[in-house]
């Protein structure tokens, strides 16, 4: 099949058939699928049980950041 011999709406699903597809490749997560080391598990584990919580201020702070 030729692409004139698409519809006006098939054209359109295609092409935004591959910017989705594009976007995902482009922004997709790089680490999907890979696993945690065992640090970084604990590490995590103990955050979400913490009560202790920071504001975006926060964290902007520490780490130098003019928000």
């Amino acid at each position: 099949m030729k692409i004139s011999d698409l519809t006006l709406d098939e054209l359109k699903e295609l092409v935004k058939g591959i910017v989705d597809e594009r976007l995902r490749e482009l922004l997709g997560d790089p680490d999907l699928g890979l696993e945690l080391g065992e640090a970084v598990r604990s590490r995590l584990k103990a955050s979400l049980v913490s009560t202790e919580r920071l504001t975006g201020d926060d964290v902007a702070e520490k780490l130098g950041l003019k928000w």
